[in-house]
């Protein structure tokens, strides 16, 4: 039960999923002893039980749910504060006014109509019933009714209520402690669930592990996803019951033995499975229920992609990619998902520590090698995903054909290769083999002579024939592949079982990937490199078994990656609970033919500051236009002719602080731009972002703007 789902992926390796070469080292923290938990507890569990309990409502997509409290869908109508003060200021003085006369007579005594008519003549007088003292007790009584009745009346017609409420309370008022929900029914602490199905001891395990403080949230996290395979009936109750039993919060470990990162730079909340990005800004742009909520991602949003433009120094890497890598892998120790992190080395993606595979290449330290042909045995797949990586960013490689001429050229040689020596080629080999090299080919027609391999005879026979002749693709792609036969490389890409090679079919499992780019001085094989690992991706998810456990592939700086096949691939990843997360500098890294598709096949999108006009329009014209209500306002000032005019005039600019006008309104229903280019290029400040959301339910979000500091 400890291992289930985290085995290696079926023939991808000949050992398990690698843990780390040691324990993770926690900054300010003493090392721990052998056998004690990842993460040292706290005195008591009360930190982690308010977390738990908190509540997290249902929201619009985006929303950081921990804690939040939703707002109205349409902003309510506020008076200006001037005109609210002076109005107050004036209903006391009308109701003052109103006591006074009252009280010296001026408006007769008409007032005490009501005391005559209730009040009997028994007690009235000083000779009454009730005594001099009763008596005054009573006319006093009935004058403080009148003047309350008259307060309220003034309260009401100055909105003395709301100049509570926006001047008094505030000063006053003391942030609330988060609530939590105690109720033991829904108790999340108690899992009653677990309860409910016979699981009694396990719960009461769990709970007094959350208790005492020995209970974290990727714990919590990672024992609910357990749960999960008991209820679909992958695993047997009495298997889960017995590793809680035995463990407690550290059952049903990662294979990495961990289970928390070494720090966190984010803000998490695995309950919802939400990291916090940002605010979204109180900007009149922004849709009222959304304004000054935190902005939050999740593998229900990433689940339909996500592209995110603007220029180095934008934030693109520290503010997106990074805290969302941070996400996943803690989802990956949870159990919940798998991520690969691909960029260039150095670019600040996370310690090496919170991975479990961290891939180097041209570093010859580097523990682990990269699969060419993505750990497929099948020529064809093998030939698909490698063309896609060599000639895929050629618009037109060769006239009157496409990519799939290139993969029929690979077919031809991996397929002969693989029946004679029992594997695909290496880089070297490959080259020579695209080269024409007469040794190599001879040698492999010897071997499949002798094994009677006619029909991959044939495909050798048709390969020769066409080397050299007008539109072969074969010295395209023998460039292409010695940009990788360099001597940075000559210890990668093995595949005589020397090396570790990693492939992507272990997505099955919940796996944390770090692949580093040599970008410095390779840029044409990073690239290269980078469309091989979108492609073995978008074909692994396709094919998995367990879609339950979400896939997703964060690459920063997808500069020259986004290939028609690519677009394709990314528009299938949805129904396969899997995602991309891609950044750019510019809209312009991609063909143009090839924007908007990638703008349509990515539900989630964000334009950071800086960005270009041109970058801007092709967001704008994504983004749409929508139906706003124009007003066309003209105002005439008012002349008052007569004395009491002027002072009418005057009371009001008193209370308005404007001059007395006319005004004639003029609506009309206009369609404008949501986000208009020339906004999106000088409009967007430093730190801040635009962006629109959709999950993989179709719900979405407009665009918004997003402080990504905040």
């Amino acid at each position: 039960m400890d291992s289930d789902g985290t085995r290696d992926a079926r023939g991808t390796h000949a050992s398990p999923v690698p843990r780390p070469a040691g324990p993770p080292e926690v900054p300010a923290m003493p090392p721990r002893p052998p056998g004690a938990p990842a993460t040292p507890p706290m005195p008591d569990g009360s930190a982690f039980l308010t977390w738990l309990r908190a509540p997290r409502p249902d929201a619009a997509p985006g929303v950081w749910r921990f804690g939040h409290r939703p707002r109205p869908a349409e902003e309510p109508e506020e008076i200006p504060a001037r005109q609210l003060l002076s109005g107050a200021l004036i209903a006391f003085l009308v109701g003052w006014l109103i006591w006074s006369l009252l009280q010296n007579g001026y408006i007769g005594t008409w007032w005490w109509v009501p005391f005559d008519l209730i009040v009997p003549d028994a007690w009235r007088g000083g000779d009454s019933d009730l005594g001099e003292t009763g008596t005054f007790i009573l006319y006093q009584g009935y004058e403080v009714l009148v003047a309350l009745a008259i307060m309220v009346g003034a309260a009401r017609l100055g909105r003395w209520g709301e100049v509570w409420r926006r001047f008094v309370t505030p000063r006053f008022r003391r942030p609330r402690a988060q609530e939590t929900r105690t109720t033991p029914e829904d108790d999340p602490a108690q899992w009653n669930e677990l309860r409910a199905a016979g699981a009694a001891d396990a719960a009461e395990r769990l709970a007094a592990e959350a208790r005492t403080g020995l209970m974290r949230d990727v714990d919590h996290a990672r024992i609910l996803r357990a749960w999960q395979g008991v209820r679909t009936g992958r695993h047997s109750l009495a298997t889960f019951s017995g590793a809680v039993l035995k463990d407690g919060a550290a059952a049903c470990l990662h294979p990495s033995g961990e289970r928390d990162l070494p720090a966190r730079l984010a803000r998490h909340d695995l309950v919802t499975g939400q990291v916090r990005l940002g605010t979204t800004v109180d900007d009149a742009r922004n849709p009222y229920a959304y304004r000054g909520t935190g902005l939050a991602l999740g593998p229900d949003l990433l689940g339909t992609s996500l592209v995110a433009v603007g220029p180095a120094g934008s934030g693109k890497t520290g503010t997106v990619v990074r805290p969302l890598a941070e996400s996943l892998c803690l989802h990956a120790l949870a159990g919940r998902a798998a991520v690969v992190v691909v960029g260039a080395a150095g670019a600040g993606l996370g310690p090496a520590d919170a991975y479990d595979v961290v891939v180097r290449i041209g570093n010859q330290d580097s523990e682990y090698d990269l699969d060419l042909y993505g750990g497929t045995t099948d020529p064809d797949e093998a030939a698909a995903v490698l063309a896609e990586a060599l000639v895929g960013d050629l618009a037109d490689p060769h006239p009157g054909s496409d990519s799939r001429r290139s993969t029929t050229v690979l077919a031809q040689l991996l397929g002969p290769f693989r029946a004679v020596h029992g594997r695909f080629p290496s880089v070297p080999e490959l080259r020579q083999l695209l080269d024409g090299a007469p040794g190599p080919f001879a040698a492999l027609r010897q071997g499949l002579q002798e094994t009677g391999q006619e029909s991959l005879l044939r495909e050798l026979d048709a390969r020769e024939r066409q080397m050299g002749q007008p539109g072969d693709v074969g010295g395209v792609l023998g460039d292409r592949v010695a940009l990788l036969d360099r001597p940075a490389f000559a210890g990668f890409f093995d595949t005589s079982g020397q090396t570790r090679p990693f492939t992507l079919k272990a997505l099955d499992h919940p796996v944390r990937v770090r692949i580093d780019l040599p970008q410095r001085g390779h840029a044409d094989a990073s690239k290269m490199l980078a469309r091989l690992v979108l492609a073995q991706f978008t074909a692994s998810v396709a094919v998995r078994e367990d879609r339950s456990l979400f896939a997703c592939l964060l690459l920063d700086d997808a500069t020259g990656v986004v290939t028609p096949e690519a677009v394709r691939g990314i528009q299938r990843l949805r129904s396969g609970n899997a995602g991309v997360v891609l950044t750019l500098r510019t809209l312009d890294d991609v063909a143009r033919p090839l924007r908007g598709p990638l703008l349509g096949a990515t539900g989630c999108r964000m334009a950071l500051s800086g960005l270009t006009p041109w970058d801007g329009q092709d967001f704008a014209e994504v983004w749409g236009k929508e139906w706003t209500e124009a007003r066309d306002v003209t105002d005439r000032q008012i002349i008052a002719e007569t004395p009491a005019g002027k002072a009418v005039h005057m009371l009001r600019r008193v209370i308005t602080g404007k001059a007395p006008t006319a005004r004639a309104v003029t609506v009309r229903q206009v369609e404008r731009e949501r986000w208009s280019a020339s906004e999106l290029a000088h409009a967007v400040p430093a730190g801040h972002a635009v962006l629109s959301l959709t999950d993989v339910k179709g719900e979405h979000a407009p665009p918004l703007l997003v402080d990504l500091r905040g």
